[in-house]
């Protein structure tokens, strides 16, 4: 088997072929900074003091990265010791083939706290701008991600007071798996509070397909010209969220075919990138860069919709801030368009204002004649023979074809540009052209002319940018033989979806979306909920009603923001008219019931509010349940016609409920609402199809799969079925089974406790987690058999999953700790890969215990459990949630003293335990106070204050340590002994929120 050091020197081998020069010499950070020092005087022209040359470095390295990346691809200045002002760059961003590309290895940077070793660095005029840390055969590079996550949160690391706060890109390699990340602020470069890793890539080909190996990849993306490439055109420092972003190659592809198509003047185009695969970055990126060339007058990045027009300039403005200013008529868009400022070549409109101001008999032209004035088009004039670039978001859009003409005719030097994630073929367009006497099909093609670049779903599913679906064809009988053209009664339908949902949403973890056909059918349906589940609530005290929200577009009415808005809204447009106040009555009634809900002031006239407020409610559904996000806070369904089918983005929607007739690109986007990728809690997009339109799903996922084999891409697109997946899941436990058997262990949760060494837990840690990965995906299927159901709890009965849970979530808990600590690797540099997945349950939440916990304090006469078994039920849920974590000690120790007899409500119980996690910190203060000899009350001030600021500074610590009289070595060795029991202390204080400068005292 290969070993790191054969790989990392084949890997130089690669390097220096490609052109980079080996410095074998730079091993230390004084080296460093002098190689650095000889690249700035070359390439700025100057001669610094050794005054000089400190003071620079003082100033250019910082702990963040964010503001060193900026300051790496822009000129600075910098007051020289004669007082010159130096103005300088830190690469040639001109002429890229002018700096100086060099390879270094093993470089160690050694402080007070860090013993940091780095395997190779790749350093562009003396910066270190690339790490790349390898690994042996067998070892995931997983694990060297987690190497790269721990040094960078260790405090004194050199990511933050060295050079290498210029780091860019980091790769990761056992040289047969490879792959790349981009550096940031610790606040995006971790483990989130979702348990999802920083986006970490593979890179490909244009055709999509992976270049894993070390070799090959040092060619195509650590080569001098492609990684100029990559950092000068393809990161994106996103202004308003200080975030790095690098662009993933299908992008990179994207925006290197529009713009080498605007290069050679070779006609228009369109990007086919699936929903979901990030389209907007894209356009940005290729929008700014054509912002660079002389030769186009203008970029107009053209949406449909007022609300997409929103969004979209939202977007843009958050990668680049104020880079898109707002347009809101007309008017203002001519004088943009006809403006000569740098910052109005980009333009965010709708198609719909660009239209008015080509249509010589539109509103505002008319008015302009009537006035003697010039026309918006007589205006337009001047830019008639210019190159003028268009965008097009969704490009299929209905609004399209008819102002598809006018646009071409009026600009004939411009280039047309559109993306879509479902391109209109002659197989799924409803629009017909006219040629001579024959109607045949409008597609995106005739609009866009050729295909530019392709990700398909069936690429996204693979690279797990999104979700496989899970689709349930609803079968009232339960015997597979209804019929496909039967249209069920509203009621089953209402009974299916609230005997479902829970399962399906992972107990109301995630949200859905009931699709219908119709306005009066959404009506009908929302009234049917409310009743059944009035119902339900009356015979049964334990059921909770889910919290139903119902949209769609008011009659118009004169509304021009209505009706611009149901322009794409073809069924509501057709359904307001007939009965309008009918449907606006009951409309009302419905936004009525949303405030009274919510506490919220909406109204018809103002339905865009109201319709914003339910988008905002979906996407912030968070868990687990928090003061900032209460379950009251929260909708579980949706019902709607038309709208939130397209364009409408959330990872917190996972289900869609259709009773509607869907086909080709019209079911595809509706299906892609539910997967979006969030975590493993989240392993499936979940339909429910109650008009059993299997025959069009096949039909959809072979006109859209971009594979010439459907079935295939049905495989990939589809997850298992059921059997299939209880089969993996019986493999899996079987798995664990045997792997217990081998340490001499029963396969019995209490047995876990017993398993010898840091290797046997980890191994454990791994199986369990498979079991519980397929678990969750079971739980999810709506469709299971009452003896598929059976089976699976037969494999593994809840109490054992239960009881397994526990002892994970506390292995994972001592393993992270441990590995928290430790500053060198353990057992000869062997590491571990510890990704794990801390699942948490949104059935018991915090809530739920606290409801529990009164039950113990009330009459027990009537339950089911003796006081006993119900704290011993409690222990159990709280000791296998990681919801409960951090609380598990205090929650048992709270719920210990209770007495019965007391009839405490839920709020008591709640205000009970706060009163005592509060006492128990007083305690453990005062305890640490005594333990290192330091008045009480001080200390307690000092916690106060970093509480109120979430800040903990140096300052701080030194003020409450002056009255000891320490010398500086004994008071910083003071320091850290104290900061080892107080650290815990104000992170579990914490909550989970960040406390700025605690880090580098753990």
């Amino acid at each position: 088997m290969k070993r790191e050091k054969q790989i990392e020197d084949a890997f130089i081998a690669k390097l220096k072929e490609q052109g980079y020069t080996y410095n074998e010499d730079i091993r230390s950070k004084d080296a460093l900074q002098e190689n650095f020092r000889r690249h700035f005087e070359r390439l700025n022209q100057v001669e610094l003091t050794d005054e000089d040359f400190t003071r620079l470095l003082s100033k250019i390295t910082t702990s963040n990265v964010f503001e060193a990346s900026k300051a790496l691809r822009q000129t600075n200045s910098f007051a020289l010791e004669d007082d010159k002002m130096l103005h300088y760059t830190l690469i040639n961003l001109e002429d890229w083939c002018k700096n100086e590309f060099e390879v270094i290895n093993q470089l160690q940077i050694n402080d007070k706290k860090s013993y940091h070793r780095y395997d190779v660095m790749l350093l562009i005029n003396g910066l270190p701008i690339v790490q790349i840390e390898l690994k042996s055969y067998g070892i995931s590079p997983k694990v060297a991600m987690e190497q790269i996550v721990r040094y960078k949160n260790d405090p004194g690391n050199g990511y933050t007071n060295t050079l290498l706060c210029f780091m860019q890109i980091f790769v990761v390699s056992n040289e047969t798996h490879t792959f790349y990340f981009s550096n940031n602020a610790n606040k995006h470069f971790n483990f989130n509070k979702e348990e999802s890793f920083l986006p970490v890539y593979h890179w490909a080909d244009e055709e999509n397909k992976k270049v894993t190996h070390l070799h090959p990849f040092v060619k195509v993306f650590l080569g001098k010209y492609a990684l100029s490439q990559m950092i000068s055109k393809y990161m994106v420092l996103v202004e308003t969220e200080t975030q790095i972003l690098m662009m993933r190659p299908y992008q990179i592809y994207a925006v290197k075919a529009i713009v080498d198509c605007i290069e050679q003047n070779r006609g228009n185009g369109y990007i086919w990138h699936t929903t979901g695969s990030g389209k907007t970055l894209t356009s940005f990126k290729a929008a700014t860069l054509l912002k660079s060339y002389p030769e186009i007058e203008k970029c107009i990045f053209v949406v449909d919709r007022k609300d997409l027009d929103q969004q979209t300039r939202d977007e843009f403005n958050k990668f680049q801030e104020g880079c898109v200013e707002e347009n809101t008529n007309t008017k203002n868009l001519v004088e943009r368009m006809l403006s000569n400022d740098l910052s109005d070549k980009i333009i965010v409109t709708t198609i719909q204002k660009l239209g008015l101001a080509l249509d010589e008999n539109s509103k505002g032209n008319r008015g302009n004649k009537r006035n003697g004035k010039k026309t918006y088009a007589q205006r337009l004039k001047s830019l008639k023979n210019k190159r003028v670039v268009f965008i097009f978001d969704e490009c299929h859009r209905s609004q399209f074809g008819e102002n598809h003409k006018s646009i071409t005719t009026f600009f004939p030097q411009s280039q047309l540009f559109g993306f879509t994630g479902t391109p209109i073929f002659e197989t799924n367009s409803t629009a017909r052209k006219i040629e001579g006497k024959n109607k045949t099909p409008f597609t995106t093609g005739d609009v866009f002319e050729k295909e530019l670049h392709a990700y398909t779903i069936t690429n996204a599913i693979e690279d797990k940018n999104v979700l496989r679906f899970n689709i349930d064809y609803f079968d009232k009988e339960g015997n597979g033989k209804a019929s496909k053209k039967e249209v069920l009664p509203v009621k089953v339908v209402v009974d299916a979806i609230i005997e479902k949902h829970d399962l399906a949403t992972n107990h109301r973890t995630f949200n859905a979306i009931l699709a219908t056909s119709s306005i009066d059918n959404a009506i009908a349906y929302y009234q049917e909920f409310q009743r059944v589940q009035e119902d339900k609530q009356a015979s049964d005290e334990g059921f909770v009603p889910l919290k139903v929200a119902c949209v769609f577009s008011p009659p118009a009415e004169g509304n021009k923001d209505v009706r611009q808005l149901q322009e794409d809204l073809e069924q509501e447009k057709k359904d307001n008219k007939e009965n309008p106040e009918e449907k606006k009555e009951a409309l009302t009634k419905i936004i009525n019931d949303y405030n009274q809900r919510y506490g919220a002031n909406h109204s018809v006239q103002e339905f865009d509010k109201y319709y914003k407020d339910v988008q905002k409610r979906i996407k912030d559904q968070k868990y687990p349940i928090t003061p900032e996000t209460p379950k009251s806070h929260r909708i579980d369904l949706v019902i709607v016609v038309d709208m939130l089918l397209t364009g409408f983005d959330s990872k917190y929607l996972n289900t869609i409920y259709v009773d509607k007739n869907l086909k080709y690109h019209g079911l595809i986007q509706a299906f892609s609402r539910t997967n979006r990728v969030l975590n493993d809690t989240k392993p499936l997009g979940n339909v429910l199809d109650f008009r059993r339109q299997d025959g069009a799903v096949d039909e959809a996922i072979e006109l859209f799969s971009g594979m010439s084999q459907g079935s295939r891409a049905r495989e990939i697109w589809i997850v298992e079925p059921a059997d299939k997946t209880i089969e993996k899941y019986q493999k899996a436990k079987e798995d664990l089974k045997e792997f217990m058997e081998i340490q001499g262990l029963d396969f019995e949760p209490s047995s876990v406790v017993n398993l010898k060494g840091d290797k046997a837990r980890i191994e454990f840690i791994k199986k369990f987690r498979e079991i519980q990965k397929i678990k969750i995906q079971l739980d999810q299927y709506t469709g299971l058999t009452k003896e598929e159901r059976k089976e699976i709890e037969k494999i593994l009965p809840i109490d054992s999953i239960r009881g397994f849970r526990t002892e994970y979530l506390d292995i994972a808990r001592d393993l992270k700790k441990q590995q928290g600590r430790d500053l060198r690797p353990r057992d000869g540099g062997e590491e571990t890969d510890l990704q794990l997945v801390l699942f948490k349950s949104a059935l018991v939440d915090y809530d739920y215990i606290m409801k529990l916990i009164a039950r113990i304090t009330q009459d027990l006469i009537r339950q089911k459990m003796t006081r006993g078994e119900l704290i011993e039920e409690i222990i159990k849920e709280i000791s296998s949630n990681a919801n409960f974590m951090d609380d598990k000690e205090d929650l048992i120790a709270y719920v210990a003293t209770l007495k019965s007899g007391k009839g405490l409500s839920e709020r008591e119980v709640k205000d009970g335990y706060q009163a005592f996690k509060a006492e128990k910190m007083d305690r453990e203060l005062s305890e640490i106070a005594k333990r290192h000899g330091l008045n009480d009350e001080r200390v307690k001030e000092l916690v106060t204050a970093v509480m109120d600021r979430m800040i903990l500074d140096g300052e701080q610590l030194t003020h409450l340590l002056e009255p000891l009289g320490l010398g500086w070595e004994a008071r910083y060795n003071k320091e850290e002994e104290l900061m080892k029991d107080l650290a815990p202390h104000l992170r579990k204080r914490s909550a989970g929120q960040e406390i700025s400068g605690l880090s580098a005292y753990e």
